[in-house]
């Protein structure tokens, strides 16, 4: 039915900055993870979205609204932006000059990607509310 579309491509947001927000908490766990399971120091993911289309179903109608279908998941990419080298000698990863590659993880970009992606979900809740309260005013004036 179409007057659910609005919810569904709300629903769609929220499973979208879950894992947004999901791929932020696993950056901030590993900020300081020097050693991942291929021996390499943990590389910072992204998720990646697009738009959501339906153009099979809706191939007999013209109409954007019709079409769009909210955000969906790609995948989510390795940051290849270039890792940190800091000094520690004392380090047990420590190269012969004493450096040590680090995660490319800015602890500040991930807290601002996390509000971010939090007030987007906040954003897409609002508007899942709103249309479930104009549905439920809907119904009383059929009364």
């Amino acid at each position: 039915m179409s007057c659910f579309n609005s919810l569904r491509i709300s629903a769609s947001g929220l499973s979208a900055e879950r894992l947004r927000m999901d791929t932020v908490a696993s950056n901030i766990a590993n900020v300081s993870t020097t050693r991942g399971e291929n021996g390499q120091p943990y590389r910072r993911k992204v998720a990646v979205f697009e738009e959501n289309l339906s153009n099979e179903l809706n191939k007999s109608t013209n109409s954007y609204e019709s079409k769009l279908k909210g955000v969906r998941a790609v995948g989510i990419e390795e940051d290849q932006s270039p890792l940190r080298r800091v000094y520690d000698p004392s380090h047990p990863d420590a190269d012969e000059e004493g450096y040590v590659l680090m995660p490319n993880v800015n602890i500040l970009n991930e807290m601002a990607d996390m509000m971010v992606a939090y007030r987007a979900f906040e954003a897409n809740v609002t508007a899942m509310n709103s249309e479930k309260s104009m549905f439920m005013k809907a119904l009383q004036i059929g009364r």
